[in-house]
């Protein structure tokens, strides 16, 4: 079968026509047919030329000069090489084309108002079609409701026939049960398909239209409706597709009439009030405006600036942007986020009562937790490294008559004096814990000091009176030292004696407790957005950074969103003192808050505001203005002060530690304690200081700057340890502060410079010098005091002046050099390096002695 059975080969057509021969590699050839097309000559009618003559013989002479003129200027245009005949048959193609180009608008004008008369006349039977549809459902509807009232007159009648019925029912017996029989038959003819109903007028169903033909139409468009499209009624086509809804007509049509009126109308713009702080990025102020972040990102390009949606702009090309798009730029400083969160006065008839906040605090072994114990009848000793307290506790407390009461446990070490002052700061009451035993001690006379500076009143608590040295007279006493005048001495500050081992004195406190807070009258409006302090800040290996807040105003509720510190977050659960989950917290209840984006300060204030945004924006604002406060710290310092600190630093040996804590206030104590440890000489550098585990991150940093790694009743994780064994880090675990500090303490005494000591141990008065050669001049000396050491340091002393110091070359007795001398003995000494020596001169003979300095 040959490939051009059939088929024409493709050519150009009317050119000529040849065969190229094509070589390719390994003797491959092809023979390719090759068409090479004429030259289009286009040649004008004769009819169009004898028309030109006849028209250029009319013109006359008076169209010379124009003719002429053209001629001319058809010359100048001309394109070198061309004939005047060849530009006279392209002037005229120009002119063919032209009119082809008339035509071609007038055809498409002609079409296009042939297309709007046609979406015209559908528009119109749509609408007609739309009408009948809505006409035909009126009187559905009309006969549905006539035929529903004639059933109910129907019953209505068959009702009233019952009741004429029944008296003559009464009377004969037999009427029921040809009624039922009667019933009994038309059922049976029912059930055969015969209508038991009268047959309605002829004129009454002429009048209505056919109930069978609107039944099938309204099944037909319920059929339309149902979207199900079978593959045989897509193929017999008719009505079997997918109709279009209702609203999707009527949108059509909106459209439609929206186009032949000339476009649809825009809404009218509305000008808003758009705040301004100093830097916003473009997608907040195009929210802010209300417009498409593009149409900003347009408008920012049009002024020369490429951002991007995601970038901040300064408020002043902000300000351009609003009032490009019509809007107005109110300027806000970034402080003024924080408005939102301005205290509201509580009206007096919102206030109700709310349990008083008891701090207990004292010197470190005093018993403060023991009696917090004993109150709450549990055992938190036990749970505390060395049974001292290391961190601050919240519990509340609910006496047998009821009264709620919130205490916080202080530690009682001189380490931990920020939180005693947090403490005091929070609350209603002091209960000031002093050991009957042991009196008034360093950290007591602090404990006094926080709260007379926070304002609160104080009852003092005479703990451990069951001892048998216990002399509470003596605590009265001392007290007066530091103006607490106690109600046995005429005072005003009450006391009670108390043991929290046997239980005594208890129930006392708690009624001193209970009137001090009567007198106080504590009043607190629960129904107000909560405000809070947090008395702790740790971060929790399962459930993230964990706050404990001590609620102060309004109520603490689950899902509430709040700002804290340069913190935000949302409540995601709250757990009470018992470990228990609780779903709000209101005045005077201590609970855990969980839910926080990062872990806040000690001593920060919570408070809850209505959206996330607002408490990002404060967060952001708050985090920012830290960040500024500690670079405009560092500029203020001049490079003459720099210089300064660098020359000073230079005889300072420093070491360099990385401390990781369980809690904020813990962390903070332990700087504060390691900041005192050292001199002029020593000095202890915290590089850095956190909150959870030890990380990988803080080996890395230790490594960098030789420091050691503190984990304080935390641990590392076990990339952190792999890491530390590679790197050869150190990682030092404590869980009491006494253990760490007393460790940084002799850590920083081994940089200190041994202290040296000078022992004298003789004298040698020279009786007569000597020459020796090959040695110099040798002293001939008596030893009078103590002995002559070879290895000891020796000063010349002429006159009782020193004149040298240094060692000694030679020590001998007779003619044998020896190590010592004893004291009466004769010996023979010669200086290193130093021959001025005379008779009558004194030796004064010592040894040096490096002794280890401490802090």
């Amino acid at each position: 079968m040959s490939d051009k059975d059939g088929k024409k080969p493709f050519g150009l057509g009317g050119g000529r026509s040849g065969q190229v021969k094509q070589s390719f590699s390994h003797g491959r050839t092809k023979s390719v047919v090759v068409e090479t097309k004429r030259k289009r000559v286009v040649v004008p009618k004769p009819g169009a030329a004898a028309q030109g003559a006849a028209a250029g013989a009319d013109s006359g002479a008076k169209a010379a000069p124009s003719a002429a003129a053209r001629a001319a200027a058809s010359a100048s245009r001309r394109p070198a090489g061309i004939s005047d005949a060849e530009m006279e048959r392209r002037l005229k193609a120009l002119a063919a084309a032209k009119a082809r180009e008339a035509d071609e608008a007038a055809q498409r004008a002609a079409d296009e108002r042939a297309r709007e008369e046609e979406r015209e006349r559908r528009r119109a039977e749509i609408e007609a079609k739309e009408r009948e549809d809505r006409e035909r459902e009126e009187a559905l509807k009309a006969r549905e409701e006539e035929e529903a009232r004639k059933a109910e007159d129907a019953r209505l009648r068959a009702a009233r026939k019952d009741e004429v019925r029944k008296p003559a029912e009464a009377k004969a017996g037999a009427a029921p049960v040809d009624a039922a029989a009667a019933q009994a038959a038309a059922a049976r003819a029912e059930t055969k398909g015969v209508s038991a109903r009268p047959a309605r007028p002829e004129r009454e169903r002429d009048s209505r239209p056919d109930d069978r033909d609107s039944r099938n139409r309204g099944g037909e468009r319920e059929g339309r409706r149902s979207g199900k499209l079978s593959v045989t009624a897509a193929l017999a086509g008719g009505e079997g597709g997918r109709q279009r809804s209702l609203a999707a007509m009527k949108r059509k049509q909106e459209r439609a009439r929206q186009k032949a009126t000339g476009g649809a109308m825009r809404a009218e713009k509305q000008s808003r009030e758009v705040q301004l702080p100093e830097a916003i990025v473009v997608s907040e102020l195009a929210n802010r405006m209300a417009e498409r972040a593009a149409d900003v990102v347009k408008s920012l390009m049009k002024m020369g600036m490429m951002v991007s949606m995601n970038q901040s702009i300064d408020a002043d090309t902000a300000e351009l942007v609003i009032d490009e798009f019509g809007h107005k730029a109110v300027r806000v400083s970034d402080a003024d986020v924080e408005q939102v969160i301005d205290t509201v006065e509580d009206k007096t008839e919102d206030l109700q009562p709310r349990p008083p906040i008891i701090t207990i605090m004292g010197h470190v072994d005093h018993g403060k937790t023991s009696l917090l114990d004993a109150l709450r009848k549990t055992n938190v000793v036990s749970g505390e490294a060395g049974g001292i307290t290391q961190h601050i506790g919240a519990y509340q407390v609910t006496t047998e008559s009821g009264a709620v009461l919130s205490f916080l446990d202080t530690p009682g070490h001189a380490a931990f004096t920020s939180m005693r002052a947090r403490g005091a700061n929070v609350t209603d009451i002091v209960v000031l814990v002093v050991a009957a035993d042991d009196a008034v001690m360093p950290q007591t006379i602090e404990a006094i000091n926080h709260a007379k500076a926070a304002g609160v009143p104080m009852i003092v608590a005479i703990n451990k009176i069951d001892k048998p040295t216990a002399d509470p007279m003596k605590v009265r006493t001392d007290l007066l030292q530091h103006e607490v005048v106690v109600e046995q001495m005429s005072g005003d500050v009450q006391d009670v004696e108390v043991s929290a081992t046997t239980g005594q004195g208890l129930d006392t406190l708690l009624e001193a407790i209970a009137l001090q807070a009567e007198i106080l009258e504590l009043k607190a409006n629960p129904a107000r957005a909560a405000q809070g302090a947090v008395i702790e800040a740790k971060l929790d290996v399962g459930r993230g950074p964990v706050a404990t807040v001590l609620v102060q105003h309004g109520t603490l509720r689950q899902g509430d969103i709040f700002v804290v510190g340069e913190q935000w977050g949302k409540v995601r659960a709250l757990i009470d003192d018992k470990g228990e989950r609780v779903t709000e917290a209101g005045p005077s209840v201590p609970v855990e808050v969980l839910g926080l984006n990062g872990t806040p300060e000690a001593g920060d204030v919570l408070n809850v505001v209505e959206t996330e945004a607002q408490a990002r924006e404060i967060a952001d604002y708050r985090v920012q203005a830290a960040k500024d406060k500690r670079a405009a710290a560092g500029a203020a310092v001049t490079l003459d002060q720099l210089l300064a600190k660098a020359k000073a630093d230079e005889t300072v040996a420093e070491l360099p530690v990385v401390l990781k804590a369980d809690v904020q206030g813990s962390a903070e104590a332990i700087v504060q304690a390691l900041e005192k440890v050292g001199n002029e000489e020593v000095r202890v550098r915290v590089l850095h200081y956190g909150v959870g585990a030890i990380t990988e991150s803080d080996i890395g940093l230790a490594e960098a700057s030789g420091a050691p790694v503190i984990g304080f009743n935390v641990r590392a994780n076990a990339p952190a340890r792999n890491s530390a064994n590679q790197k050869g880090i150190e990682i030092r675990y404590y869980s009491i502060i006494y253990d760490l500090i007393d460790d940084i303490k002799a850590a920083a005494s081994g940089l200190l410079s041994a202290e040296v000591r000078e022992n004298f141990i003789g004298y040698a008065e020279i009786r007569e010098v000597f020459k020796v050669t090959g040695v110099g001049k040798v002293a001939g000396c008596l030893v009078t005091e103590g002995v002559a050491r070879r290895s000891a340091g020796v000063r010349l002393l002429r006159d009782n002046v020193v004149i040298h110091e240094g060692t000694l070359k030679t020590l001998k007795r007779f003619k044998d050099e020896v190590k010592e001398v004893q004291s009466g003995q004769e010996c023979g000494m010669a200086f290193e390096n130093y021959d001025d020596i005379r008779p009558g001169d004194v030796i004064e003979i010592f040894e040096r002695e490096e002794v280890e300095r401490t802090l």
